[in-house]
């Protein structure tokens, strides 16, 4: 009796996991929290010694607050466009979606109007305009900004480096590949990075701001082939046991990526999410190294011993309060 017990336990069980609607480990965040911080983190040693100093004195601050523009999602209605630019929604038939929408804000506006280029993301312009504030707060010598920007502009310059940022099918739903979005920017990374290897040299001046940050999009979205076509070549040869697991996280079990998958994808893609990280991390360093040289080289050292002020943190918690008590963020949900 015990045994036909425990056998039709195991069936059932069994039944349970095939036919239950079960959900995907989705974190909405880009990168994920372990990818944002780290490459917030890589960024500050490829600054000059003129400004390591500083960043290395505040190196958690600038790590530990680098997902806050994906809380704000869940208070700040117009933050999700920030993240992303659907850049194939302008192109029709063989189109080059790149030559079709203009580089410059303005131009885009007068062709497509802001209410369009809003709907379907800005992170190219985003960066430009994160990148005049941290300019300006260096000319102020206003350490507050300089933190607060820096660590921010760090978050939108990563996004950029993702191929699903680029994309209308940012998550696979049109491809029946639902749930890839977090896949490749959470989940690999999460698995592989601290065997990533992160020494990618000294960040150098961007001459054209704006220009990298559509450079960053463009070889983003030249990658999304890829992403897609191994992800989906690979589904075919494994079945559902090998392919997920079912993992503790938070109240209760999920279903993720299993270990050998997510391994063999992210061979077949021959270490683009280790590439891209590592073009964040330089790419970030740059932006800082740059706004600093724009601002007329200010000397850090004279702000090194500033820690961040009290009001700023009484801002930041309340912020952060206002993130906590809302439940659904705004724009995109990739679970």
């Amino acid at each position: 009796m015990i045994r036909k017990t425990i056998i039709m336990f195991l069936l059932l069980t069994t039944l349970m996991l095939v036919v239950w609607p079960v959900r995907v480990v989705e974190p909405a965040h880009a990168w994920g929290f372990y990818g944002h911080r780290r490459i917030n983190r890589m960024a500050c040693f490829t600054l000059p010694p003129e400004m390591f100093g500083f960043y290395k004195r505040h190196i958690d601050f600038i790590s530990d607050h680098s997902t806050d523009p994906d809380s704000r999602r869940y208070a700040a209605v117009g933050e999700a466009a920030r993240h992303y630019i659907d850049i194939d929604h302008y192109a029709h038939g063989d189109q080059d979606p790149f030559e079709v929408v203009p580089k410059k804000w303005e131009d885009a506006v007068a062709r497509f109007t802001e209410d369009t280029l809003q709907a379907y993301g800005i992170v190219p312009w985003h960066i430009q305009v994160m990148f005049g504030r941290l300019v300006n707060a260096f000319q102020r010598g206003d350490v507050d900004r300089i933190l607060r920007n820096s660590t921010e502009l760090g978050h939108y310059v990563a996004d950029a480096h993702v191929p699903l940022h680029t994309t209308e099918n940012y998550n696979g739903q049109m491809t029946n590949q639902y749930g890839i979005h977090a896949f490749w920017e959470s989940r690999i990374p999460e698995l592989s990075a601290e065997n990533y290897d992160h020494l990618v040299g000294r960040a150098s001046y961007v001459e054209r701001p704006l220009d990298a940050a559509w450079v960053a999009v463009h070889d983003s979205h030249m990658l999304l082939d890829s992403v897609f076509g191994i992800e989906k070549r690979l589904s075919e040869t494994y079945p559902e046991d090998r392919k997920y697991v079912f993992e503790d996280r938070g109240r209760g079990g999920m279903r993720s990526y299993s270990r050998e998958f997510t391994q063999a994808y992210e061979d077949a893609m021959q270490g683009m999410v280790e590439t891209r990280m590592n073009a964040s991390i330089l790419s970030l360093g740059s932006f800082w190294y740059s706004a600093w040289v724009n601002a007329g080289q200010p000397d850090l050292a004279r702000f090194e011993e500033k820690d961040v002020s009290d009001s700023l943190k009484a801002v930041m918690k309340a912020e952060a309060e206002l993130w906590k008590s809302n439940e659904k963020g705004f724009g995109r949900d990739h679970e």
